[in-house]
């Protein structure tokens, strides 16, 4: 019984921790964040949870930024700025994702969107300087 319950505390720690951040986090990072308290995490273990969640869709991935996947706990529909030079992921709150886009999407595609993703590339304002 014992195993069960670290094993469940250990994937509620891992879901909060990035549903706790906007930094938009890795696997290594939950990993660094997590650690410290969870002696017997392994990398291995954050990987393997981060898989499950986004296959129950509980997290998004955003895919791989400067070679590494990225992973984003808000699962309402927003927008996303990642920067090409330092690899910063920003959430783009204020701008609002247009019905008709999903609409058109829709229809072209002759199927059902199931969700979307809106990212913006580029370099970031401190980049920019």
């Amino acid at each position: 019984m014992e195993q069960k319950t670290k094993h469940f505390r250990k994937r509620d720690a891992i879901l909060d921790c990035v549903r706790g951040t906007t930094v938009h986090p890795s696997a290594d990072w939950v990993y660094a964040r997590l650690k410290p308290d969870i002696s017997d995490l392994s990398l291995g273990t954050v990987y393997r949870n981060l898989a499950l969640f986004k296959e129950q869709g509980l997290i998004t991935s955003l895919g791989t930024v400067k070679g590494v996947e990225r992973f984003d706990g808000n699962n309402a529909p927003h927008v996303h700025f990642i920067c090409d030079q330092c690899g910063g992921v920003d959430d783009l709150m204020e701008i609002q994702l247009p019905p008709e886009l999903t609409t058109a999407a829709t229809t072209a595609c002759g199927g059902c969107i199931q969700s979307s993703q809106l990212i913006f590339t580029g370099r970031c304002r401190n980049c920019n300087k």
